[in-house]
């Protein structure tokens, strides 16, 4: 992918130059910690719901009314209720739910026949413009938290400082940045250029060989102002590489990563496909594994031991399989691929939902269309989930994937009022979360009932 140009200050007292980009990261850092939200609503709400869903123990619970105060739940009580000064939102005749959380989206992307070109002659600002579109329609589906796991050029970062400036309009935003890779693995960003393009990325790049530039990287996407770091520790479907499921870091490579993250503050996620390179991050001490294609019992045993979490992804499996069969829309490396591993994930799936796994609702959109996230609690309740564990996936378990428990995950007092509602029963139909009516985040309303 083509780099987004730094650019920097020169301060003449000091007489050094500052990166712009990091310095505003870290001034919204700043802000987050002192409770500044340019997004948070003054008004005081009663919204009266006439079914509000519990998502720590995955229940419908009826007529209750929620109290919100600058942009948080103040209280939830039984009954249609209204304070003095407060501004009712009815929806009294609606299934009220906390906002949705994916946590596997790339919203600088959306994949088509096109995608392989772009890289050669799409320009950073396409990209984040497109992220633009991409993430307004990510929370008119009620998606109101995403975690974004792989971009270029820091354009998600510029997204999510954006958003919670409130210049434009998306869901709260985690970003990984770049991810990282090494070299020839599945997000080194020069797979399939000729050579004299090819080059030999490095670290800030998000490319590395060994134990000291793995903690480069970390470090790197710390100055980049990410949010989490995330690896590619096996091949991928749609690189334009060989394998699909190789392993593709040594063990001190990821041990180098994950000690280094925690050092800031990061969690780490692992696209993985294949067994070895899976387990080998297990064992390094990843927070959630995504995909999980090739996992098998012993697998499945490892994560338990190490309460590492499963990000499934169902909706790319299955649309990777729908396009391989389509001439000509993938190159014939990654076909190959994807006719191969897209079939396995839901099955995958269905295992590990039975065998007790810590699930975090997570779809990859942008290889499937932004906005289309919900059809992924079709296909997880297809596999043997129940309706209320596929919402408590991406409410209640997605917060605690987070470490933010304390302010997402569910409608609860002290907690970010960030609501959605639909049509009729969803633990009874769960196609219903396709069609999102209403959706608050921070307590101001971006959607609502015509």
């Amino acid at each position: 992918m083509t780099a987004i140009p730094t650019f920097y200050s020169f301060h003449a007292t000091s007489g050094r130059w500052t990166n712009l980009a990091s310095l505003t990261s870290r001034l919204f850092g700043l802000m987050l910690l002192l409770g500044v939200s340019s997004t948070a609503s003054a008004e005081n709400l009663a919204v009266q719901a006439g079914w509000l869903f519990d998502s720590e123990t995955g229940r419908l619970l009826e007529k209750r009314t929620v109290h919100v105060v600058d942009g948080k739940v103040e209280s939830v009580e039984r009954g249609f209720l209204q304070r003095e000064g407060e501004r009712v939102i009815d929806l009294r005749a609606y299934s009220v739910l906390p906002g949705l959380m994916d946590m596997h989206t790339h919203l600088a992307y959306e994949y088509g026949p096109r995608t392989y070109t772009e890289t050669f002659t799409w320009n950073p600002a396409d990209y984040t413009l497109r992220a633009v579109n991409t993430a307004e329609r990510t929370l008119m589906a009620g998606f109101t938290t995403v975690r974004d796991l792989g971009d270029s050029g820091n354009v998600t970062v510029s997204l999510r400082n954006a958003i919670n400036r409130g210049d434009i309009v998306g869901p709260r935003v985690f970003t990984a940045g770049k991810s990282i890779a090494t070299t020839g693995g599945h997000a080194d960003p020069t797979n399939g250029y000729r050579m004299s393009l090819m080059g030999s990325p490095g670290a800030a790049e998000g490319v590395v060989n060994g134990v000291a530039s793995a903690r480069q990287a970390v470090r790197q996407r710390y100055k980049d102002g990410a949010d989490l770091i995330k690896i590619t520790a096996t091949g991928g479907v749609l690189s334009v590489a060989k394998s699909g499921q190789n392993p593709q870091f040594m063990e001190d490579e990821l041990e180098a990563i994950v000690a280094t993250a925690k050092d800031y503050g990061f969690t780490v996620a692992v696209h993985a496909h294949g067994k070895e390179g899976m387990e080998r991050a297990i064992k390094a001490g990843v927070d959630s594994v995504e995909h999980g294609t090739y996992m098998d019992d012993q697998t499945m045993a490892l994560m338990k031991e190490h309460d590492t979490w499963y990000v499934p992804t169902l909706m790319a499996g299955e649309w990777v399989t729908h396009k391989s069969q389509v001439d000509g829309f993938f190159p014939d490396m990654v076909r190959v691929k994807a006719a191969a591993i897209g079939p396995l994930i839901q099955d995958t799936f269905g295992r590990a939902y039975r065998k007790g796994l810590n699930i975090a609702f997570g779809t990859d959109s942008g290889v499937s269309r932004h906005g289309d996230n919900a059809q992924e609690f079709v296909l997880m309740v297809q596999s043997g989930m129940t309706p209320g564990d596929a919402i408590r996936s991406a409410t209640w378990n997605a917060a605690q994937l987070l470490n933010a428990q304390d302010e997402l995950g569910s409608v609860s007092a002290g907690k970010w009022a960030d609501m959605i509602a639909v049509e009729g029963n969803p633990l009874e139909d769960i196609a219903t979360l396709q069609n999102v009516r209403f959706v608050m985040k921070s307590g101001k309303v971006y959607k609502q009932p015509e």
